[in-house]
């Protein structure tokens, strides 16, 4: 009988966990329990081992959808590191300068705690 679940190599060389869909279903009303807790992996689903279907968190969802769809400041972002990475040899720019052309607001507060290390 096959496992539940089984490794999927991604063309970078990382792998992911796929689950059957039939044991996806099973414990889909457990995923969102981990998710109201705060959880953010997502439950990646499909056949023979293949991923087919991801589920993850609304919130998730709806940051990706905001960034994917935020067109203007992509274009503007991609020009800019084009532009440098074109132009190696010219003179070094403050951060704060590349912080204003890519938009980003350094002073922002941002919370960084999934990077720290557990106490």
């Amino acid at each position: 009988m096959d496992s539940d679940e089984t490794q999927h190599l991604l063309p970078g060389g990382d792998s992911v966990w796929v689950l059957s869909t039939p044991a996806a279903s099973q414990n889909l009303a457990q995923f969102l329990s981990l998710f109201r807790s705060g959880a953010t992996d997502p439950l990646i689903f499909g056949d023979a081992g293949q991923p087919e279907g991801v589920v993850i968190p609304f919130e998730v969802w709806r940051a990706l959808v905001e960034a994917s769809t935020d067109e203007e400041g992509f274009d503007a972002s991609y020009s800019v590191a084009r532009h440098r990475l074109k132009n190696p040899g010219g003179p070094s720019v403050p951060i704060e300068e590349v912080a204003a052309e890519l938009g980003w607001d350094l002073d922002e507060d941002l919370d960084d705690s999934e990077f720290r290390k557990p106490k």
